[in-house]
């Protein structure tokens, strides 16, 4: 293939959806001979997710001139640091110029490494399984391997977050409803300032959506503790938040939500169903704290949107 196309490639590496996996999966074609671009993609300036697609052709690839780019993304963390496991486990079976060795101590230095993300340790341990039987008998010395998803969990609890925050909103669904309530405050925190964080609008709607499972995880527990960002997150909205944000507000919001509710009706005009549901919420607070206008709050709110009047 030209130069000019694998450039194409190596850039379309850095973009979403097809466009991504069709650039992977014809750079896998190519093989041992794109080892050098990719390398070399890697180590510019790049984002995380082009440095995990870059992972994951070299993975498929199973060239030992990937073994340092490994190596980095190891020292990186996160989801780079899993995509790395992967292309260390299939260099375990290539013995030249001793990727084999090397890739085998690097895994296993991982899975020792108590200071490393749970669930980065539970993949070293899994990718030892293709090493020989006196290194698996060795590495069942260290326990039973923790469950992936109970391992990103309590990563989080601790502040570590994954890269793609919709792996975290699955593991809300299976872990929150026994998680301690300050636990869930913290998480909605942490997510918060991931959030925040974002430059790819994309990436900054999956985060919110992550932080709403958390609140309408919280809600369905009947719990307050994070009333505060659920209020000031209608308060801000420009525009329509993913329906766990109503479903909690509709389930534990308070007379102190029923202004941020008006001010994103207020700010909804091009909305028609935003405006519905958020009335829909609006209403379901007043009658159930049974606001009436002589409540300072249910006037002021009907001031900021009169539309809301019925």
């Amino acid at each position: 293939m030209p130069a000019p196309d694998v450039r194409a490639l190596l850039q379309a590496l850095g973009q979403g959806g097809d466009r991504r996996e069709a650039a992977i999966a014809r750079l896998t074609i190519l093989g041992s001979r794109v080892v050098p671009q990719l390398v070399a993609t890697f180590e510019s300036p790049a984002d995380r997710d082009r440095q995990i697609a870059v992972l994951r052709v070299l993975e498929a690839i199973a060239d030992e001139r990937g073994l340092p780019v490994a190596r980095a993304a190891v020292a990186s963390g996160g989801d780079v640091a899993l995509a790395a496991v992967a292309v260390l486990r299939e260099l375990l079976t290539k013995p030249t110029r001793g990727a084999d060795v090397q890739a085998l101590d690097l895994l296993l230095d991982v899975a020792r490494d108590s200071r490393s993300d749970r669930r980065l340790r539970a993949a070293a341990r899994e990718a030892l399984e293709n090493a020989p039987e006196d290194v698996r008998a060795a590495v069942r010395t260290l326990g039973t391997p923790e469950d992936p998803v109970e391992a990103l969990w309590q990563d989080a609890l601790a502040g570590h977050l994954p890269d793609d925050a919709r792996q975290l909103r699955e593991a809300v669904s299976a872990r929150a409803a026994d998680t301690p309530l300050a636990d869930l405050r913290r998480l909605i925190e942490a997510i918060a300032e991931r959030e925040r964080a974002q430059t790819k609008e994309s990436a900054s709607h999956d985060w919110t959506a992550a932080r709403g499972a958390v609140h309408q995880a919280l809600a369905l527990r009947g719990s307050r503790v994070a009333l505060y960002d659920l209020r000031e997150t209608f308060e801000r909205a420009s525009g329509p938040l993913p329906s766990p944000f109503l479903a909690a507000v509709t389930i534990v919001g308070d007379d102190s939500c029923v202004e941020p509710l008006a001010a994103a009706f207020a700010h909804a005009d091009a909305e028609p169903r935003w405006r519905h549901l958020l009335a829909q919420a609006f209403h379901e607070i007043v009658k159930r704290e049974r606001l009436t206008k002589r409540h300072s709050t249910l006037r002021r709110a009907l001031a900021k949107a009169p539309g809301l009047e019925q």
